[in-house]
């Protein structure tokens, strides 16, 4: 937690994406459990990757849109452990979402809702800015100094 001549360790960044990114898979799998799960006779990863899946003209696409949502709130308090820093927050979130696109681009080619990108959009944005505020309030905490009292 102490931060002095900064380092470029490129496996660290790499460690720390690929962290982030299993931490956002996972907590989303279990919010679509939660909230999509309930509502439809088999899970599959189209509700992870698919952009037709997330709409607002049904009730499971307002719980895919609310399992992402939180994933991305989730995601904020993933980077306040795995990346310590607020500097660090709006590129690492960043980068979970842009590998998101590109896996979603293979699995089920360009997104064309609207709907997917205000809600990617969002989740960006709610994860840097929450992400940062953790961060932020992490180093600003004071550092505890004991004192010992000699007993000379």
């Amino acid at each position: 937690m102490f931060y002095g001549t900064v380092v470029w360790d490129p496996w660290l960044i790499v460690g720390q994406i690929v962290c982030l990114q299993c931490f956002y898979y996972l907590t989303l799998g279990v919010f679509l459990t939660i909230f999509v799960g309930t509502r439809v006779p088999r899970m599959s990863l189209v509700y992870f990757f698919d952009y037709a899946t997330v709409t607002t003209s049904t009730v499971t696409g307002w719980c895919v849109i609310a399992s992402f949502l939180f994933s991305s709130l989730a995601g904020a308090g993933h980077m306040l452990y795995l990346i310590e820093r607020a500097k660090k927050c709006l590129d690492f979130s960043a980068t979970v979402y842009v590998i998101h696109l590109f896996i979603c681009i293979v699995y089920g080619g360009w997104p064309s809702s609207t709907t997917w990108w205000v809600l990617n959009g969002t989740g960006i944005a709610v994860m840097a800015l929450l992400g940062e505020y953790l961060c932020i309030k992490r180093e600003q905490r004071e550092i505890p100094i004991t004192r010992y009292r000699s007993n000379v």
